[in-house]
């Protein structure tokens, strides 16, 4: 394990699901987990209808935390991060292609992994440098391994996304936990003292040679435990033991 790991403090954090919009809805659900259904949609008010019309259910939820949570800075580099990304606007346009239908252009440029990313910077007409990444179970873990070496290279912040959806029902079986829809946003900065959250990730090799298999997605279990008042939390994914704690 690294002994140091990585450290950083959240400035500011927000969340959205439906029937989940509030921040004390969130820590009662963080206090008592339940599964997140249902197909509401985030207003997203502060992007340009035009644009917003763009986006389907998963990007306006991610839109909608960019928003809240950069609350009007700019210039602020950003991580977006999807273990699945718009799987099930992908798997429209693959039965489109079997059936031999024509393809649209848009449907495919807002299928593509960086497509809520790249809405967020056009709406703004932000240039700060952005991402998309996506890393299968440790999707979150490798996303804010990217940020810290943001900051590392000078970015006084990161703006970190993550975003998911339930998966098209052709999928369902090849899961390894409940699929649920939510998005979350933190904004990152170097550790601090003064800091109000300050998380440290560290991780080492894994004997266990399968993922294992919670209820919750790894984006909600990470979320769960930065929202809670738990020392810390264990995942094995990826051949990895990913260890995330907070300072006392």
């Amino acid at each position: 394990m690294r002994i140091d790991g990585l450290r950083f403090s959240i400035a500011a954090h927000t969340a959205w699901a439906p029937g989940i919009e509030t921040p004390e809805a969130w820590l009662a659900w963080a206090k008592r987990p339940f599964e997140i259904v249902g197909d509401a949609e985030p207003g997203v008010r502060q992007m340009p209808p035009m644009l917003r019309r763009r986006a389907g259910a998963l990007g306006k939820m991610a839109l909608e935390v960019a928003y809240q949570c950069l609350d009007g800075r700019k210039d602020v580099p950003a991580v977006f991060c999807s273990r699945h990304g718009e799987v099930a606007r992908a798997y429209e346009l693959l039965n489109d292609l079997a059936q031999g239908a024509a393809l649209s252009p848009t449907a495919f440029g807002l299928a593509v992994h960086n497509a809520s990313a790249g809405l967020f910077s056009i709406a703004r007409a932000d240039q700060a440098n952005h991402l998309a990444l996506a890393a299968g179970a440790s999707t979150i873990e490798h996303a804010v391994i990217e940020a810290c070496g943001l900051m590392a290279d000078g970015a006084p912040m990161v703006l970190l996304v993550a975003y998911d959806n339930c998966l098209p029902q052709v999928f369902e079986k090849f899961q390894d936990c409940t699929e649920q829809p939510h998005a979350w946003a933190w904004l990152m900065v170097p550790a601090s003292e003064d800091a109000k959250a300050t998380l440290r990730l560290s991780w080492m090799a894994a004997n266990e040679q399968q993922n294992e298999v919670h209820a919750m997605p790894p984006s909600l279990q990470v979320l769960q435990f930065q929202l809670s008042e738990d020392p810390c939390l264990e995942r094995v994914a990826d051949g990895r033991r990913w260890r995330w704690a907070r300072d006392a």
